[in-house]
């Protein structure tokens, strides 16, 4: 049985109708993200887990317990929202402290769980900073601590690295998906970040309009996305219609559109023959640099295509050059 489960969730504002029939499970353990652009209904999904939002109709269960209709301060569940909302007038340690107060835990026992969660999220020497004294990166880190002290069934993170830069954003990816594989806690992440979304999850639940488009593991949604949303949404695919693939290749296929993506393709400026490979012939309109990347924008007909090289100055093909794709057809994906 499923740690976490929602059954036929259906949330609406009014006659506008967020969530429609959410069916979706989480295995203890996981950390699961739901991805997927603003207004898709992937927060609304979570605060229903958390009760902070009542379902127009649907269960939600947690631990085989069905907790639809439970108080939030009863459903043993931490979450860390995109603003941390640490007490301003409390240090780390008393921050940290402060659920477990509630719960009226012996001062000791406090004591020694609030040292051993600093200690994991690497605050031990800011016990004592007030959050103005803190960076962005160690407030989120307190907040961590906060929610994840009183040992939740389950912690619900809501875009909460949304507001720091990207090169400390990275760091604590990693760090939190270490931090919840070291303390076997089941965690869902919401996010609108794709990259961030590959990084740390264990399954990505892709939402679009109020729907679960796709479910998968990040390598599955990464390279075998069931629609035109998913391919355009996870990183980036080429998309080219059916009949204007056949027609610059001879591949035929079912569907509507040929999705592939931009680094499975080769460049060159005479044309190769492989067996198995689709060849299309187009010219160069630019190229930009991505990091180590140089993306080729390519134009084959009325249609551009991308395509993704290693960045090296020496072989750079310059603007206007006729040029030949090389493409696998097992990397065509027809929608």
């Amino acid at each position: 049985m499923s740690y976490i489960r929602f059954e036929n969730i259906v949330k609406s504002f009014g006659s506008n109708t967020v969530l429609k029939d959410i069916n979706l499970e989480v295995e203890k353990g996981q950390l699961v993200t739901l991805l997927g652009p603003s207004g898709c209904g992937k927060s609304t999904l979570l605060r229903c887990l958390s009760g902070l939002e009542t379902v127009t109709s649907g269960k939600v269960y947690l631990d085989d317990k069905d907790i639809t209709d439970v108080n939030p301060k009863d459903r043993d569940i931490g979450m860390v929202f995109q603003q941390y909302s640490l007490f301003p007038n409390m240090d780390v340690a008393q921050n940290v402290a402060f659920g477990l107060k509630m719960k009226k835990v012996p001062n000791a026992e406090i004591d020694k769980r609030v040292k051993e969660m600093v200690d994991i999220v690497g605050l031990s020497d800011h016990l004592h900073h007030y959050p103005s004294e803190l960076s962005g990166g160690q407030q989120q880190r307190a907040a961590l601590a906060r929610a994840m002290v009183t040992n939740p069934k389950v912690l619900l993170l809501d875009e909460p690295l949304s507001a720091i830069d990207a090169l400390l954003r990275h760091s604590l990816q990693v760090e939190i998906r270490r931090i919840q594989q070291e303390l076997n806690m089941t965690a869902i992440f919401v996010t609108h970040d794709q990259d961030e979304a590959m990084v740390m999850s264990d399954v990505i639940h892709l939402m679009y309009n109020g729907k679960i488009e796709q479910s998968a593991t990040p390598t599955e949604m990464y390279t075998e996305p069931v629609s035109k949303f998913a391919a355009t949404f996870i990183g980036h695919y080429n998309m080219v219609p059916v009949d204007a693939f056949k027609k610059m290749t001879g591949v035929d296929g079912e569907g509507t559109d040929v999705a592939f993506r931009p680094e499975v393709i080769d460049i060159s400026t005479k044309p190769v023959e492989r067996e198995g490979c689709a060849t299309i012939k187009g010219h160069v309109v630019v190229s930009l640099p991505h990091g180590n990347v140089l993306r080729y924008a390519v134009m084959c007909g009325d249609h551009q295509i991308d395509v993704d090289v290693l960045f090296k100055k020496a072989t750079i093909i310059p603007n206007g050059t006729d040029v030949y794709l090389t493409l696998k057809q097992d990397d065509c994906i027809f929608l």
